[in-house]
């Protein structure tokens, strides 16, 4: 079935290179990719009905495949795909675990696949995460051999954890290794701490299928999304085989397909530096580029590269363009020189030709975007400053509450503060029993969520007031599509995209910030973020939206490579420490945040670490020494 992706080129690129052992496919778009996946299983699926034989998938849980069952589901209900031909066989469990808890991938297969369509219960085979523990063994036997006696496992689906592991295959894994359980990873269980609220929930221990099952299977597909995976999918696919990534062990398969979007495939050589792969088309922004990564390689500023360091690298044909390196060297640096401006609003009464910003109007208005409350300041704490101070109206909107960042310990002790000040109040009272009543995988009340959405916003305010923004210009949008009281959220709907349009239609700004901060297709970010481009579309022919410039920028986690910067604001010193103090307004986030990752630093941290990379970055290619530098990249609608 390998050749239902590869037909899809046109959609996807794919491209055989020397550095590549895995077959991989990469899609601007992971919704267009799972839907393509899902049609090969409905195919593999309908193939097997013709024949009277039954088709047996193997099946993966998280984030990644969710779009993959949501298509299999609408082309059950609008299609008429019947799935009565279908056996499951699901890669892992935690254990110990309720199939009835939230957080099983019992629960999780129902909830997306299995409650839609039209499989036989007794074909739905899942790990147990309530087998008693002397029992395990047999079961994980027992669990191989009803795979063995199906005829083994037609199509197997796949996601890929930050680890390597497929399945609960952590890093260790033997190549032969067969259904049992294992102890999870600590970064694995950090990248499940989201849906637990919180690492100290997440289960140790987990039920896996095993290598030697898993590469059994006729046919693999792997699925992999954002910036997050790019790392671990070079691994696989380009390194060594080794234990210590397990999905490498996916290179000696003869019919697996690494499905990827342009995140998760940044790392690839060919599209990281497609210069050592095959001759190149150079645009102006791969130049640059390549310039840049050339300038690292050799630790030389942009100006002092030379013919033979270009000559030796691969792109020779770049110098018969422009003539010699010195040429192209003063035409890439002045394209970065032309990127710093201490004026991210536009600088009054200058020339802006060269600028990334227009001059006028003079004042601006200015909507900031802020997913959380909070990744505002972390983000652009020290634009934000700036904008502020050069006389901009600027506003922040926050997209959402933020509520389930915070702990139950932290609105505990608001809870009871209120209670001491308002003497006998029955809501305080009720909230504070609902906490401290509250078991490992409650939901949390609408009441405690609307605790926990106060304590934010007037975390929010507090940092918004210290850096002089007016309390009018705060909006605080609280988008539906996040209040679900879990991790996972609904789908964008009319009133999201309502609310984000009234808002800009009301300011009628001049510049737009937002985050593009993505990790993947189902994180709020991306939810945020895809509710202003929506918007953007249904606006893009108002008047004042002509003179409107939109401008992304990062969170804390990631950084836009430099060829990618088309604004980037220095921050002084003293700038740096008023960002900082921003920062620590978000009291709740600060010291016990519920989703840290496997990152130890605080947010403010990692902040001010990102922005004085970029800074070093700046000075080793031959600019200014900078304290810090905030990075923006313009979005054009």
């Amino acid at each position: 079935m390998r050749i239902d992706i590869i037909k899809h080129a046109e959609a996807g690129k794919f491209e055989d290179t020397r550095f590549e052992k895995i077959h991989n496919v990469v899609f601007k778009d992971s919704l267009k990719a799972s839907k393509i996946v899902a049609q090969e299983i409905a195919e593999l699926i309908k193939e097997k009905a013709s024949q009277n034989k039954n088709c047996i998938l193997g099946l993966a849980t998280g984030s990644s495949p969710i779009d993959v069952y949501e298509e299999l589901v609408r082309m059950h209900q609008e299609e008429g795909l019947s799935f009565k031909n279908v056996i499951t066989f699901n890669l892992d469990e935690y254990y110990p675990m309720e199939k009835e808890n939230i957080q099983s991938y019992w629960y999780f297969m129902h909830e997306h696949l299995f409650n839609h369509i039209d499989i036989l219960p007794e074909n739905i085979n899942i790990p147990s995460g309530t087998i008693a523990p002397d029992q395990i063994q047999q079961f994980c036997i027992d669990y191989e051999m009803k795979i063995k006696n199906t005829g083994g496992l037609d199509f197997q689906l796949l996601g890929i954890g930050r680890t390597g592991h497929v399945g609960f295959n952590e890093p260790g894994s033997h190549y032969n290794s067969g259904t049992r359980t294992i102890t999870l990873d600590h970064i694995t269980r950090v990248d499940a701490a989201p849906a637990f609220l919180g690492i100290d929930n997440v289960p140790r221990v987990a039920i896996t299928m095993g290598i030697s099952t898993i590469r059994k299977a006729k046919r693999i597909v792997l699925l992999a999304w954002g910036i997050n995976k790019a790392a671990v999918v070079k691994k696989a696919i380009e390194e060594v085989i080794t234990s210590e990534i397990p999905s490498s062990y996916l290179q000696n398969h003869n019919n697996c397909t690494f499905v990827l979007d342009e995140g998760a495939s940044q790392e690839l050589t060919r599209i990281k530096t497609p210069w050592l792969v095959k001759p190149c088309d150079w645009t102006k922004n791969l130049t640059l580029k390549a310039a840049i990564w050339l300038s690292e390689l050799k630790e030389k500023s942009l100006l002092k590269l030379t013919d033979e360091n270009y000559n030796n690298n691969g792109m020779s044909n770049l110098l018969v363009e422009h003539g010699s390196a010195y040429n192209l060297n003063i035409i890439l640096f002045n394209k970065l020189q032309h990127t710093i401006t201490g004026w991210p609003g536009g600088k009054p009464n200058a020339d802006d030709s060269n600028r990334p910003e227009r001059k006028d109007p003079t004042k601006k208005r200015v909507i900031i975007f802020s997913p959380h409350p909070g990744d505002d300041v972390i983000s652009m704490g020290g634009t934000i400053d700036r904008l502020v101070d050069q006389g901009h109206e600027v506003h922040i909107a926050y997209q959402t509450s933020g509520n389930i960042a915070v702990s139950d310990e932290e609105a505990l002790k608001f809870a009871e503060v209120a209670l001491t000040m308002n003497g006998d109040n029955s809501n305080v009272k009720n909230i504070i029993k609902t906490i401290k009543n509250k078991k490992e995988y409650d939901i949390d009340s609408i009441e405690v969520r609307k605790l926990k959405s106060m304590i934010r916003r007037k975390e929010s305010i507090a940092a918004t007031r210290y850096l002089n923004i007016l309390d009018e210009h705060v909006h605080y949008l609280d988008l539906p599509f996040y209040e679900t009281g879990t991790p996972t959220k609904n789908k964008l709907s009319d009133i999201d995209f309502k609310k984000m349009n009234d808002l800009i239609s009301k300011v009628k700004p001049h510049q737009i910030y937002a985050s593009e901060d993505l990790a993947g297709p189902h994180s709020t970010h991306k939810f945020c973020l895809d509710s202003l481009f929506y918007t953007l579309k249904q606006l893009k022919d108002e008047k004042y939206m002509k003179n409107c410039r939109v401008w992304l920028y990062r969170g804390a986690w990631h950084e836009w490579d430099i060829n990618e910067i088309e604004m980037v604001v220095p921050m002084s010193p003293d700038q740096i420490l008023k960002k900082r103090h921003a920062i620590f307004y978000h009291q709740s986030q600060k010291d016990g945040a519920l989703f840290q990752g496997d990152d130890s630093r605080e947010f403010w941290m990692r902040a001010e670490d990102k922005n004085r990379e970029t800074a070093e970055k700046y000075n080793a290619l031959g600019f200014a020494d900078y304290a810090a530098l905030e990075a923006f990249r313009r979005y054009y609608f």
